[in-house]
């Protein structure tokens, strides 16, 4: 009897151990998930693999969502995001913090430069042309308003847009980069930068009113 009594009361102190045990690292994972952009960053220098991997967690959508701006596909994107991060986690020494928003900022700027370089390795043609009753040299008659396209279509229709004027657009855009700015990380001329914007915002408000047809 005091044995059996024993070893039930040796069985609660090791449920107990464990209990313990989970709670601390519950604990601690927490903490982790709650802590600011500086610290961190300030644990990826210091290569943490638990802040690294939270790092990818918090950004990694984000970051996917601008890969798939640049690339136009997801198979595309998935291999630009890995590479992308592969060199943030490189580079992360040289992020210095300026705020709410820096890291971010930084992070993004990363990716970005990661889809250019990918883009330039592929032989990226900017001067690319579409066919001529495809997008013309006029904006119609058309409501710019946008408020009423769901953000995850008009994503998908920025996607479709050919390279060229897909990556004007982003860079002009999302990245409001200067038509020079634009012109110097491509390699062509101003002119040509904001022709290829233009081109792009005609065929995408075409896009646009496609869309409302068929879904009215």
């Amino acid at each position: 009897m005091y044995r059996l009594k024993s070893i039930n009361i040796k069985m609660f102190l090791v449920r107990c151990s464990i209990f313990v045990f989970i709670s601390f690292y519950k604990q601690k994972a927490d903490r982790k998930a709650d802590m600011t952009d500086e610290e961190l960053a300030l644990l990826c220098k210091q290569a943490d693999r638990n802040a690294m991997r939270l790092l990818y967690e918090r950004y990694g959508g984000q970051l996917m969502a601008i890969c798939l701006r640049y690339s136009g596909d997801k198979d595309t994107a998935e291999d630009i995001l890995h590479d992308g991060f592969l060199h943030i986690f490189q580079a992360i020494g040289q992020f210095s913090y300026q705020g709410q928003g820096s890291l971010k900022a930084w992070l993004s700027k990363v990716m970005v430069n990661e889809a250019l370089g990918y883009l330039r390795k592929r032989n990226m043609k900017i001067r690319q042309e579409v066919p001529v009753d495809e997008v013309s040299d006029v904006i119609e008659d058309t409501d710019e308003n946008v408020n009423d396209i769901p953000q995850s279509v008009l994503m998908k229709l920025i996607e479709e847009l050919p390279d060229g004027y897909r990556t004007v657009f982003n860079l002009y855009v999302f990245e409001e980069k200067s038509h020079k700015e634009i012109a110097e990380l491509l390699g062509i001329t101003e002119h040509t930068s904001s022709s290829q914007f233009y081109r792009a915002r005609v065929l995408l408000m075409k896009k646009i009113t496609e869309y409302r047809k068929n879904a009215s």
